[in-house]
């Protein structure tokens, strides 16, 4: 079973993609910034979104293994549909909200001892970041 695990196309394929964009997302933002940001490689956010590469690759393989007619295809791209959504919409807006809650911390008479780190700012994406990431995703899902 683990080897059938480790060849699977969507599994190497995907893990793959999601390495090579949160690269890309590090030696991005390192080149803008001229700093090592080591969270840009395990963290959310960013261009393109990662997440909705991945699922919609993935969802490329199902279509092109099982039949775009599948119901198999049909769960996964509702799946991603979710995904992209929630980057895009929920997470995204989590994002905003942890930003102004930063700034609240920084309130002057604020006794910093109360608080004990500062929150994730980027957690989700824009449109575009999720409109590349899908397109990227699709890409790689019907080339491989």
């Amino acid at each position: 079973m683990f080897w059938q695990i480790i060849q699977n196309k969507g599994i190497y394929v995907s893990v793959l993609l999601w390495l090579f964009i949160q690269i890309f997302k590090f030696l991005f933002d390192l080149i803008k910034t001229r700093k090592f940001n080591f969270k840009r490689l395990l963290g959310a956010g960013g261009m393109p979104s990662s997440h909705s590469a991945i699922v919609c690759a993935v969802t490329m393989f199902v279509g092109r293994d099982y039949g775009f007619d599948s119901s198999i295809f049909a769960m996964s791209f509702v799946f991603s549909l979710v995904v992209m959504y929630d980057a895009a919409g929920i997470r995204r807006a989590a994002g905003k909200q942890a930003k102004m809650l930063n700034k609240l911390i920084e309130t002057p008479g604020l006794k910093m001892n109360e608080v004990q780190e500062k929150l994730v700012e980027v957690l989700g994406h824009t449109p575009v970041q999720v409109f590349v990431g899908a397109i990227i995703g699709i890409v790689v899902g019907l080339v491989f």
